[in-house]
């Protein structure tokens, strides 16, 4: 890719970027939210098509100019983006072909079909049989049939966009080798992502996006057998322009009258599938976050983190069976979402997109959304006040739009996960739950992201802080309770928690 130029009213989103990846190799790409690197591959995919970009795209020598996406699949360029494409409702062999039947004289072959999709299953290590519903796969099986897909359609070059970013330990690391079995195979992959220490395992070299701009390219290994030679601090540096001599704030403490009083009591909380309800969802759990605290809570996929969030935020999730919330040593009845609100419970989903954000609307109208009653004069909102309330927040946030008047769908993933929290902290809650809120996001906008959570302690909010990644656990809360099946597994202060600690209590069952 040479001199690659493109505009959006007026903003340009990449400035004169070249990229060149050579066979077999995987190249990975990195920046800030915002920086470029998704429109980059839109460009060379062909979704944003040939005429609406300057520059020029030469695939195996020959210059390319793809109308759309299927030009540059038929080229052999395939790209799997971060929020899969594949229908729930159909099988894994419909999904692999979909669009690219296996047909004899216009009518599909099954046999065929399913033939060739078990030949991919096997070829990417998943088990599952071709008729396999989509909606019954999990995440990380579902990547897999992506991949799968790709290689049905003889891919050459592989775009992964954060390929790994909704996914566990144990399925990020069997796709990551899968990507290498890939490249051992001949075949070229780019990999975006925010994850340091997997760019570092797989990749050959590392593509820097800055503000639309390619700021250098770094040679992570010299053959694909030797130890990477970048650092992560390395990586970093180019990818904010300063060293980031560490990577969470110093905490705050808080010093109220009140600090140290129980803000969120929960106790014997069991929830019920909403479908099958024989099955514990969350299984008698009862915890304690106390005001100025930020407490964190760890967990395998499936163990019910999200659940216990959700069921505590307005019964937004399964079938309430038993327990009791405490908010300020009050008792409530959060039955429903505006009364959780109401008695000072926030959630901030890990699924932004569909829960946290209308995406349709703006930076502004997201921003009021969860507390419009404090801009009401007299039934009618106040614009004026609603527009002040966002500046102030665009400029505190440090979030990255022209406007406030900004569609939410066109910022970055960051800077949507900066309005979502702007959103709930005008609400002003006591106690604020944080569902992986950092997923995604670049190592810059984490530490703007625990800046704020920080500063929120440092008022005397109380924090459940849900993560996947252990170091983000282990270097921000006071305290952590692990969890496995349903159950609280352990607690852990601060001082005595480690990643073997936690990852222990994570894969058992409470005796």
């Amino acid at each position: 890719m040479r001199g690659i130029t493109k505009r959006f009213a007026g903003v340009t989103a990449l400035d004169a970027v070249h990229l060149s990846v050579r066979a077999g190799e995987i190249h990975a790409v990195c920046g800030e939210n915002g920086a470029g690197k998704s429109t980059l591959m839109k460009v060379l995919s062909g979704v944003h098509p040939h005429g609406s970009y300057e520059g020029e795209i030469l695939f195996e020598g020959e210059r390319c100019a793809f109308k759309d996406i299927r030009a540059s699949e038929r080229r052999g360029i395939v790209i799997i983006h971060q929020e899969l494409a594949l229908v729930p409702y159909l099988s894994i062999a419909e999904n692999i072909f979909l669009g690219n039947e296996r047909a004899i004289r216009g009518v599909i072959s099954w046999t065929e079909t399913l033939r060739q999709a078990a030949a991919l299953l096997r070829r990417v290590g998943l088990r599952d049989k071709p008729q396999t519903r989509i909606a019954d796969l999990g995440v990380g099986k579902q990547q897999l049939v992506e991949i799968a897909k790709a290689l049905s359609k003889e891919v050459r070059l592989l775009i992964l966009d954060e390929p790994t970013a909704a996914l566990n330990d144990e399925d990020s690391a069997h796709l990551l080798d899968l990507i290498l079995e890939l490249r051992a195979q001949g075949i070229a992959c780019i990999v975006i992502s925010h994850k340091l220490a997997e760019i570092r395992r797989v990749a050959d070299a590392v593509t820097v996006l800055r503000d639309g701009h390619a700021i250098e390219t770094l040679t992570v290994r010299e053959r694909p057998d030797a130890a990477p030679r970048v650092s992560e601090d390395r990586i970093i540096r180019a990818m904010v322009g300063r060293d980031l001599d560490q990577r969470f704030p110093e905490r705050t403490p808080y010093t109220g009258p009140d600090a140290g009083e129980p803000a969120l009591t929960v106790t014997g909380w069991t929830v019920r599938h909403p479908i099958d309800q024989q099955r514990k969802v969350v299984d008698d759990v009862s915890l304690t976050v106390r005001r100025g605290e930020i407490v964190g809570v760890a967990g395998l996929m499936g163990a019910g983190r999200t659940e216990l969030a959700m069921s505590v935020f307005g019964r937004s999730y399964g079938r309430y069976e038993s327990g009791t919330v405490h908010v300020g040593g009050r008792e409530v009845t959060p039955r429903t979402v505006p009364r959780a609100v109401a008695h000072g419970i926030a959630y901030v989903t890990e699924d932004r997109k569909t829960y946290g954000l209308n995406l349709i609307d703006t930076v502004h109208r997201n921003i009021s959304l969860s507390s419009l009653p404090k801009l009401t004069r007299r039934g009618v909102v106040d614009q004026h006040e609603e527009r002040r309330v966002a500046e102030g927040y665009r400029r505190s946030m440090n979030i990255k739009t022209p406007t406030v008047f900004e569609r939410v769908n066109r910022l970055s993933g960051g800077n949507q996960q900066k309005v979502v929290l702007s959103k709930w902290i005008h609400a002003d809650p006591e106690v604020l739950i944080l569902d992986e809120p950092t997923r995604g996001i670049d190592v810059g906008a984490k530490y703007e992201i625990y800046t704020v959570i920080d500063q929120l302690a440092a008022r005397g909010k109380a924090v459940l802080f849900i993560s996947s990644e252990l170091p983000e656990l282990l270097g921000l809360c006071d305290r952590v309770y692990t969890m496995a099946a349903g159950r609280l597994t352990g607690e852990f202060a601060r001082a005595e928690a480690t990643q073997e600690v936690l990852m222990r209590h994570m894969t058992m069952d409470r005796s």
